[in-house]
């Protein structure tokens, strides 16, 4: 008996024994990399976390050079005018223990999905494992887009408008560090999940739950959704939102033609 049929007649509770040992696999290795995010605490922190703090990251040199461009200096700036302030006596040292959990999750989210897919494959028929390959490259290449766009996009206008923004000239801003890491991270790893709605779409195809037919009849529905979870994750300016939103409205398009493959295939199979 090969391996695929031992899958399929083991009991519910073997299951359970199975997708422990998957899981714990995944945590070992996110353990591992966040003990190495860690002990890199000058790159996470100084490069990668206050980063957008610095008024030479990539994102302002690049919207310097596009309003001299234009014809103008608006969008340069030469100091991002607030400092972080830690208020509690264990702060910085649980902020360094977050920050490195997040950089595991991060950096481990691959082999964590690898794992997972190593689980639900022996389930899937062989032509629906044929036509899933590749989802695992795709996974993790629209995780790390997401990352990328948050840490780049969402990240540097999120600083720059809320660490500016004064009600009036007698309050000087002096920023929470607890509040400002958070800010990044959530922020970071949220558009990284985002922009796996077609991956998401795809799975739910397969089982039936969702179709073409159902997302295009729900569109105003998910514009709605995408546009309140834009607000939650971005500054309360319209430019951040519709910055957010674009690219997650492609993205719907994309799962509405990822759905029709699915089912094209499915009923090709079933002919």
């Amino acid at each position: 008996m090969n391996k695929h049929k031992d899958k399929n007649s083991m009991s519910f509770m073997e299951h359970l024994g199975e997708l422990r040992w998957h899981l714990m696999r995944s945590s070992i290795v996110v353990v591992i990399f966040s003990v190495v995010a860690f002990l890199g605490k000058a790159i996470i922190f100084d490069q990668i976390i206050f980063g957008p703090k610095q008024p030479d990251f990539p994102t302002y040199t690049f919207f310097c050079w596009l309003s001299s461009y234009i014809g103008g200096d608006v969008f340069c700036f030469d100091e991002v005018p607030f400092e972080l302030l830690n208020m509690r006596m264990s702060g910085q040292f649980q902020m360094h223990l977050w920050v490195s959990l997040v950089a595991g999750l991060i950096i481990g989210f691959p082999y964590v999905f690898w794992e997972i897919w190593r689980f639900i494959k022996p389930g899937l028929h062989q032509n629906e494992q044929k036509s899933s390959r590749g989802v695992i490259f795709f996974t993790t290449l629209l995780f790390v887009a997401g990352v990328l766009f948050g840490y780049y996009v969402i990240v540097p206008l999120s600083v720059q408008f809320l660490g500016t923004y004064a009600v009036s000239a007698e309050v000087v801003n002096r920023i929470d560090l607890t509040s400002y890491i958070s800010m990044v991270s959530s922020v970071t790893l949220a558009t990284g999940i985002l922009f796996q709605l077609p991956i998401a779409v795809y799975f739910l195809s397969k089982v039936g739950v969702v179709t073409p037919t159902l997302l295009k009849n729900y569109r105003r529905h998910a514009i709605v959704g995408i546009l309140l979870l834009s607000a939650i994750i971005t500054p309360p300016d319209i430019a951040s939102q519709v910055l957010v939103t674009l690219p997650v409205l492609v993205l719907y398009q994309i799962s509405i033609f990822v759905s029709r493959r699915v089912l094209k295939r499915k009923k090709v199979v079933n002919a």
